[in-house]
């Protein structure tokens, strides 16, 4: 073993990195899910609970929790996250040309969820 390790540095974003097409949109749908999940384990849902809460069936949300996301949309996500009384809000930013632009999902400021108003 000659104790060199190869290795390239992230751009920040493994959908890049990996060079799938649409990198932003799948980065920014798999933190949108990651935010759906925690959501649903600080209420303590189960997988039944949420689907109903959601609108979808039950292989849905486990499709949701293991990341497999190709058949939800950004609207869709958004949709569920609604459906979780949580606040969507889409913040548009200029940026000078030199700099190349993104989307991004920024975390929310972490607060307990304890359970949905009724």
């Amino acid at each position: 073993m000659s104790g060199k390790t190869d290795f390239q540095e992230s751009s920040g974003n493994v959908f890049a990195d990996l060079g799938l097409p649409n990198p932003d949109e799948h980065l920014a749908k798999a933190q949108l899910a990651s935010r759906i999940n925690d959501i649903i384990d600080e209420l303590g849902l189960t997988q039944g609970e949420a689907a109903k809460l959601l609108g979808v069936d039950q292989p849905k949300v486990s499709a949701l929790v293991r990341g497999r996301l190709a058949g939800f949309s950004l609207d869709r996500l958004f949709g569920f996250l609604n459906a979780l009384h949580c606040d969507v809000q889409i913040v548009i930013k200029r940026k000078p040309h030199s700099q190349p632009a993104h989307t991004f999902v920024a975390p929310e400021r972490k607060r307990k969820v304890t359970a949905l108003p009724a």
